[in-house]
């Protein structure tokens, strides 16, 4: 049987592909674990500098497979899930490199999640975004509520949580949810723009400033300061700042 979520690399570029296309990727236990395990195979890929997150067929990820919640759940069974909720999270802020969500059709629920997770959001002009767990008697659980906050202000965050409304892709870029919008056609093309656009620059500095953005948001001025005091001494450090100073002196020349 194929599994749920998929890995591939083309050149320097990693793919997770999460590949339940007949239920809209919709989340359950398999996908959960195959998106732990390829999550980790994506990170310990020494040949991918940068990561795109994406979802086969029409959709991206439309959230928890109610067809199976409705058939009953045993409460082991939802803790295993949450579990493996926020274990996807952990292994995204551990993964040291960047991860770009490529969002087709829906990202709702713990597929929005998914989606905020990821260091930046592509999403294709039919792209629909929202939190529908109010409307079922559910919670967002997988750190959805402190993201999307920080995303796009409180009182969005608020308004788009408790109400469960779906906005399209032209809202979600005005509100800042989402990086840019492009046709559905174009989606994979400008993720792997963007992806060959991060190739160019050290990997080492953007494993720090990845840590730096996450961790500056709960500490104070101090902190961040001496975490970043820290980071460009290690730069310094590993000599790899030579290479692409020439590189860049080399292309003011041009």
């Amino acid at each position: 049987m194929e599994k749920t979520v998929l890995y591939r690399r083309e050149k320097n570029i990693g793919m997770i592909i999460l590949n339940r296309p007949h239920r809209l990727n919709a989340i359950n236990d398999t996908l959960l674990k195959d998106l732990i395990e390829q999550l980790k195979n994506a990170g310990d890929d020494e040949k991918a500098g940068s990561i795109i997150l994406t979802g086969a067929g029409k959709s991206f990820c439309a959230g928890e497979d109610l067809k199976e919640t409705s058939a009953g759940k045993t409460m082991e069974e939802w803790l295993s899930e949450i579990n493996g909720l926020q274990e996807t999270q952990s292994l995204i802020m551990k993964l040291g490199k960047p991860i770009i969500a490529a969002v087709n059709g829906y990202a709702v629920g713990g597929g929005l999640e998914f989606a905020l997770s990821c260091d930046i959001r592509i999403a294709a002009d039919d792209a629909k975004f929202g939190f529908p767990e109010t409307g079922v008697g559910l919670t967002v659980t997988n750190s959805g509520t402190k993201l999307i906050a920080q995303i796009v202000g409180l009182g969005k965050a608020k308004e788009l949580v408790l109400t469960g409304d779906i906005i399209g892709s032209k809202e979600a870029l005005k509100i800042g949810l989402v990086n840019k919008v492009v046709p559905r056609k174009e989606l994979m093309n400008e993720a792997l723009r963007m992806c060959k656009k991060l190739a160019e620059k050290s990997p080492l500095s953007l494993r720090l400033t990845r840590i730096a953005i996450d961790q500056g948001l709960h500490s104070s001025f101090e902190q961040i300061m001496e975490i970043e005091a820290g980071h460009m001494m290690l730069c310094v450090a590993s000599g790899s700042q030579k290479e692409f100073v020439a590189k860049k002196l080399r292309k003011m020349k041009k």
